[in-house]
């Protein structure tokens, strides 16, 4: 666990040295349990995103850009009404527990000052952002309820007193001793890095593991000297922000000496969780929002897989025609040699200039005339078929092609994109309409996602089917730079230039290659050329298109590339 109450620690210090005495000017809520707070301080603005998320709560200063919905939630006009305008007092945290206050100066509604606090939980799948009012801690409301029927411990509902969850009588590591840890661990007993999380409060596995790792031989002398000495960066506030790319990728606060990979370090907190969440918590509501979608893509090609095997053996029968015509000819010269109840016959091949023989299946059942008529009739069927299985493989492979696209663009999509996405799906006559007593909604806008290039060119990405025919065919100019991953599903991609350099060349071929089935591939070809190259032939599919005078790039998809270049529209 990386926000543990160490991190927690470490993220309240930055917060009050950055926002304590700033203005609290908007409040957004783009999510169920995120909010963000813009604040104006020391002529700064800087945006604090706090979330309840279940898997990925936390609280840090950010940069991303966030969409924000047109009818505001509830929970966030609540907290407009009660904070928007506030001046923030003081930031804490609650022991060394992985609970933020945020003391809020406010006016309410007669215009008396009044003090809010805004205490934001992270405690994963129970964490809650709860506004308390500090006179009277009294809960105001917050982003999860909770009833006496779920928890009888405390109580989260309007009106009911703020109680902060259990402690479980743990120490506070910041007033520990070396003395302290030598009388609370059991040396004997082994599994001392569970031993400290067991004993001090907010001490993760990945602190205590740390620390018995700093011990060298763990023993009665040099646990509490590793353990203390890494108390002593805490309170000293020696934070060395990175992330950790190893079997897995974890962040955090201090030094982790045992952890092995990659690593990458970080001026702030804020910044370091501002990349390591970036697509995360993303991705997340785009599963659960397009869970649905993504069995229905997943499921139709499946059915086109199978369709097309069915095809291809019906394809292979439909190309035994001649055989049949053969079968009915030579029958037809040798009705004299057949007999009724024959199984078979066999017959000089008079088309064989060796005069070999042919042996031809019978039924017993039918005369002579019969079979050969019935062999006549299957050529003429297998011949008329061998037209239309072509044309139906043709296009079930295009099927196939169009749901693996979709299947990657909900891969990379966000929140936004699912309903293009969906649009599409109910446009194709794949998809039945929802049913909705609202009045009829406007189409919906089409945004493109935009980066810039280390040279300041902007690079426009589509990331659904709609936004790549709008891209391609409105949005960009005919001698704009356009590019697609070669024979690869993925995105349209356009640089808006007629001579970008080849360093932008290669950095959009890197969004083209990171936002395509291949983006955790290696040495992906990506294909270039100008717009005016670039056809979508008539009745093709949505985002389907051809083109010609490409040349071709090979790039490996860089994610930290992505994320410097991407900006807001």
């Amino acid at each position: 666990m990386s926000f543990d109450g160490v991190f927690t620690y470490a993220m309240t210090k930055e917060l009050q040295r950055t926002l304590v005495g700033g203005r609290i000017s908007k409040i957004y809520q783009p999510f169920p349990h995120e909010l963000v707070l813009h604040i104006r301080s020391y002529g700064n603005n800087y945006k604090l995103l706090l979330s309840a998320h279940p898997t990925y709560a936390r609280i840090h200063l950010t940069n991303e850009v966030y969409d924000h919905p047109s009818e505001p939630p509830m929970f966030c006009m609540l907290l407009r009404k009660h904070i928007e305008g506030g001046v923030i007092e003081a930031i804490t945290q609650v022991d060394f527990d992985r609970i933020i206050i945020i003391h809020v100066k406010a006016r309410n509604e007669l215009g008396d000052v009044c003090t809010k606090q805004l205490i934001i939980e992270m405690m994963g799948r129970h964490s809650n952002i709860i506004l308390v009012d500090a006179q009277t801690n009294t809960i105001i409301d917050s982003v999860k309820h909770l009833s006496p029927a779920v928890n009888r411990y405390r109580t989260v509902l309007p009106g009911a007193p703020y109680i902060s969850p259990p402690s479980h009588n743990k120490l506070n590591p910041l007033d520990a001793t070396e003395e302290t840890v030598l009388k609370k661990i059991d040396f004997l007993a082994g599994k001392l890095a569970d031993q400290l999380v067991a004993t001090f409060m907010g001490i993760s596995p990945l602190f205590a593991r740390e620390a018995v790792h700093r011990a060298g031989l763990a023993n009665r002398t040099t646990l509490p000297k590793s353990f203390m000495s890494l108390i002593a960066e805490v309170r000293n506030e020696a934070f060395t922000p990175c992330i950790y790319r190893g079997q897995k990728e974890i962040f955090y606060a201090l030094p982790l000496t045992h952890m092995d990979g990659e690593v990458q370090s970080f001026d702030t907190l804020s910044e370091m969780l501002d990349r390591f969440y970036f697509g995360k918590a993303e991705r997340d509501r785009v599963k659960q929002q397009a869970h649905d979608l993504e069995r229905f893509v997943a499921n139709e090609k499946a059915k086109n897989e199978k369709k097309l095997l069915k095809l291809e053996k019906t394809l292979e029968e439909a190309k035994q025609a001649e055989q049949y015509r053969l079968y009915g000819e030579l029958l037809t010269a040798n009705l004299y040699a057949v007999k009724r109840g024959m199984k078979e016959v066999e017959v000089v091949n008079y088309y064989d200039e060796n005069g070999a023989t042919v042996t031809i299946p019978l039924d017993e059942q039918k005369t002579p005339s019969e079979n050969a008529q019935s062999y006549f009739q299957k050529y003429q069927k297998a011949k008329n078929s061998l037209a239309i299985v072509q044309e139906q493989i043709e296009r079930t492979k295009e099927e196939i092609v169009y749901f693996d696209t979709l299947l990657q663009q909900l891969e990379t999509a966000s929140p936004k994109d699912i309903e293009g996405i969906r649009d599409e799906l109910i446009e194709q006559g794949y998809l039945r309409a929802r049913a909705t007593k609202q009045k009829k909604q406007k189409p919906r806008t089409i945004e493109l996602e935009r980066y810039v290039s280390s040279d300041g060119t902007d690079i426009f990405v589509g990331k659904n089917n709609k936004q790549n025919d709008y891209l391609t065919n409105k949005f960009a100019s005919k001698d704009d730079i356009w590019l697609h991953t070669k024979d690869i599903p993925g995105s349209h991609v356009v640089i808006k230039s007629k001579q970008p350099s080849e360093q932008t060349i290669i950095e959009a071929a890197h969004l083209a290659a990171y936002f395509s089935k291949a983006r955790h591939s290696s040495s992906v070809p990506v294909d270039y050329t100008r717009v005016r190259y670039v056809k979508k032939p008539s009745g093709a599919k949505p985002g389907f298109v051809i083109y010609e005078n490409q040349q071709t790039v090979y790039v490996t998809p860089d994610e930290e590339l992505v994320v410097r270049m991407k900006k807001p529209v």
